[in-house]
């Protein structure tokens, strides 16, 4: 499978900017996610690779082909880029079979009649929908027919495979189980996937690498758990993570042993993994909602403002000196409103962000005084 680049592609609408920029390298047999709120250039850039918009500048190149290059006036069309595009409404045929609706695509390329049949024969197998061989789109699920759309789109053997949100119009069950079928789908089909969501849970369960996106702008290009333990700036911290990450105003005052962190009438000695430099006393202290502890011995004192049980973990809002406080605790547990709690601060990815930039300045632990 191919390697794609994209190199100082940026596309403009008269004024508007969509996509800025952007320079993006996709390996071979990745899965990548291009994820970010509406609007922010996901949806254009995968169309732009995809050969369905010109971008405004830049090259792209598919393997070893300039598919392409503003410089040049290179632009091959969708049909010689060798991709497969899987739509939000799946767009299939009402009027022909499960089978029709696969094989269109092969005919449309003068496969022979037997070549035709084992690879439909095969995709119906892969995707498990056998027994709808003979059946119409009506006559099938919401599930159902998203699966025979991949079918449809894998059967000739893209190199690339192109999803836009294709299980938005699915309920959230359904949504679920195919998370897992797409994942095991892309370790069965040897495809590169360049997958569009603004649903940073698909991001996170399915993505070899997440390309987050805001105002046309590439945020940060990392594998999920890099981006959610260590985001690029507040607006990464911010997007991913349900419940969002804590941000705390704080100032900092550097000593022999870390910097000093005083925050809610609570002193914390914060040690980095890295050496950084303060841009001044003003920062901004990012804590997951599973590092904001809750415990008896904790040494911060503070009241239950909201309790959530979910049943196997329950999210807790926590009054503390004017500000409320995310935790997560696992299991089932109930605290009554302004209730007295004691919380404390655990783990090596504490976040300190800079509030002018942005950018995430250092990452290591903080130790309640």
């Amino acid at each position: 499978m191919p390697e794609i680049r994209l190199e100082h592609v940026s596309k403009r609408f008269d004024k508007f900017v969509a996509v800025d920029d952007l320079n993006l390298h996709i390996n071979e047999h990745d899965f990548i996610t291009l994820l970010g709120p509406s609007g922010c250039g996901k949806t254009t850039t995968l169309r732009m690779i995809a050969g369905l918009e010109t971008p405004t500048e830049g090259r792209i190149t598919i393997g070893d082909k300039v598919v392409f290059d503003a410089e040049t006036g290179v632009n091959i069309s969708p049909a010689k880029r060798d991709i497969g595009f899987l739509f939000q409404n799946y767009a299939l045929w009402p009027h022909m079979t499960v089978y029709d609706n696969i094989a269109f695509g092969l005919e449309n390329l003068k496969w022979k009649k037997d070549d035709i049949k084992a690879r439909v024969d095969e995709m119906l197998k892969m995707l498990k929908i056998e027994e709808f061989v003979a059946r119409y789109p009506a006559e099938l699920s919401g599930g159902q027919q998203q699966r025979v759309a991949i079918a449809r789109t894998l059967a000739p053997k893209p190199q690339v495979l192109f999803m836009d949100e294709p299980l938005s119009n699915l309920d959230a069950k359904l949504r679920s189980e195919m998370r897992t079928e797409l994942k095991r789908l892309h370790s069965d089909s040897n495809s590169t996937f360049v997958y569009v969501t603004h649903d940073q849970l698909e991001a996170m369960t399915l993505a070899t690498k997440i390309c987050l996106m805001e105002k046309g702008v590439l945020q940060q290009y990392d594998p999920p758990l890099t981006v959610y333990a260590k985001p690029a700036n507040l607006f990464v911290a911010d997007f991913v993570g349900n419940p969002t990450m804590n941000f705390i105003k704080a100032k900092a005052t550097p000593q022999n042993d870390g910097v000093m962190m005083d925050f809610l009438g609570v002193k914390a000695l914060f040690k980095s993994k890295e050496s950084f430099a303060l841009e001044g006393p003003d920062v901004i202290l990012g804590i997951r909602p599973e590092f904001f502890t809750i415990c008896e011995d904790g040494r911060i004192h503070a009241t239950a403002y909201s309790t959530l049980p979910a049943g196997m973990e329950t999210t807790v809002k926590v009054h503390l000196n004017g500000e409320l406080i995310s935790s997560v605790v696992f299991g089932a547990i109930d605290f009554k409103v302004d209730q007295p709690i004691r919380c404390d601060i655990v783990g090596g990815e504490i976040c300190v962000f800079d509030p002018k930039s942005t950018k995430r300045l250092a990452i290591g632990s903080l130790s309640v005084c």
